[in-house]
């Protein structure tokens, strides 16, 4: 009619629908977190929980849920499985669930695919090339944020490490069980450690076994100095040792450790001046 391409005028349209998701997977869900305690206590009334949230909570996040959850049908079971993974080494941010990730590749793949072959010139091949390097793109984008901060992650937690197994160490050896040791080191800290040592804290309070419940924390993070030191935790409990005594011991090899990294770093500085 007005001469507009028809991948333009399509483009615009799936723009325009793809909104919707990324402000669904990007944010929303931290404010819906917030508001759990108070719909709890206003449960009573749904009419009145039901006119609190917006339309878009009410029409689109439904829609966009059952899209995920299509779309983990449909996806092998080990890319799942992955995806999962770099999500918990992330810290399982409140935005990043599997399956509003799992929303948030597709759309960003049908962006890029979209961008990509409208910017694209020349033959037919060229556009398909450009449509399927631009999809490909969008769809890891995800991924690389993951990965990032899973990365980052994974680096606090081996920064706090040494100093937390100190506070653990002095603890223990002066009087204290493991458990109320670690809840001070938990309470007492700020980073991802202390976040990891407060759920684990809050599981074996519900009943979940020591045991397995530093088990779920290895599944959490990929600090093998950490899977050193509750690994020797668990056989230190099996056999009857001191937890004092391999505490120490723990703590000592860490800080050798950290002290070596140190050098390491150090020794390096040259090299990049130069």
């Amino acid at each position: 009619m007005l001469g507009v391409p028809w991948y333009v005028v399509g483009g615009a349209a799936l723009v325009v629908a793809a909104l919707p998701i990324l402000g669904w997977a990007l944010g929303g869900s931290r404010r819906a977190g917030s508001n759990d305690a108070a719909a709890a206590v206003a449960a009573y009334d749904g009419r009145n929980v039901q006119l609190k949230v917006s339309a878009t909570d009410r029409l689109v996040v439904p829609l966009l849920r059952g899209v995920g959850r299509g779309v983990r049908r449909i996806t092998p079971g080990g890319w799942v499985d992955s995806l999962d993974r770099r999500i918990r080494l992330a810290g399982s941010p409140a935005t990043w669930t599997l399956e509003r990730t799992l929303a948030m590749k597709v759309t960003l793949g049908l962006l890029g695919a979209l961008a990509a072959y409208t910017s694209a010139r020349g033959a037919l091949t060229t556009k398909v090339a450009f449509t399927a390097a631009g999809w490909f793109l969008g769809y890891l984008a995800p991924d690389v944020i993951l990965y990032g901060r899973g990365a980052d992650r994974q680096q606090q937690i081996l920064r706090e490490l040494p100093d937390t197994l100190d506070q653990l160490t002095i603890s223990v050896e002066a009087g204290l069980g493991f458990d109320a040791a670690l809840q001070r080191v938990a309470a007492s800290g700020t980073g991802p450690l202390a976040e990891e040592l407060t759920r684990v804290l809050s599981e074996i309070k519900v009943g979940v076994p020591r045991g397995e419940s530093l088990k779920k924390l290895l599944s959490r993070t990929n600090v093998p100095e950490l899977r050193h030191f509750i690994l020797a935790l668990q056989q230190a409990e099996q056999f009857g040792l001191p937890v004092a005594r391999v505490l120490r011991i723990q703590s000592v090899e860490l800080r050798m450790k950290r002290r070596q990294r140190a050098e390491e770093a150090a020794m390096k500085i040259p090299v990049k001046i130069v």
